[in-house]
């Protein structure tokens, strides 16, 4: 729209209405923003929280007896990711922790390959 005037700047805004002697309108902790549509915020915001979506964790879990063994799954749960790389597993029996602890590399290859999991680079196996 060409027939718009122009805006000022913030400053210039303030020393007008300062010269002029009129009160400000707009608080000076205000700060002004253009509008966005709420479709893409929304979506963003869905993506950002994993709303709706499994999580790296949710889909380890589901598919942890097929990535190590029915009989080593039946004692061991992945607990949660740390540090974005690094899957926390806990273990009730003394022989899974080391049965998962000597067979991390093909561990760590199997969740690779679930979708989202790619960022996955190392198992901490822990009594609990």
């Amino acid at each position: 729209m060409a027939d718009d005037p122009k805006e000022f700047s913030r400053t210039a805004e303030d020393l007008i209405a300062s010269l002029r002697r009129l009160p400000l309108d707009i608080p000076k902790g205000m700060r002004k923003r253009a509008t966005k549509d709420l479709g893409p915020l929304i979506e963003e915001i869905l993506v950002k929280n994993q709303v709706g979506r499994d999580s790296p964790e949710q889909t380890i879990r589901e598919k942890w007896p097929e990535i190590v063994g029915h009989a080593n799954a039946s004692y061991s749960h992945p607990a949660r990711i740390e540090r974005e790389r690094s899957l926390v597993v806990l273990t009730s029996h003394s022989v899974v922790r080391n049965e998962l602890f000597h067979h991390r590399k093909l561990i760590v290859d199997k969740i690779q390959k679930l979708p989202g999991c790619g960022h996955v680079r190392e198992i901490n196996v822990r009594a609990g």
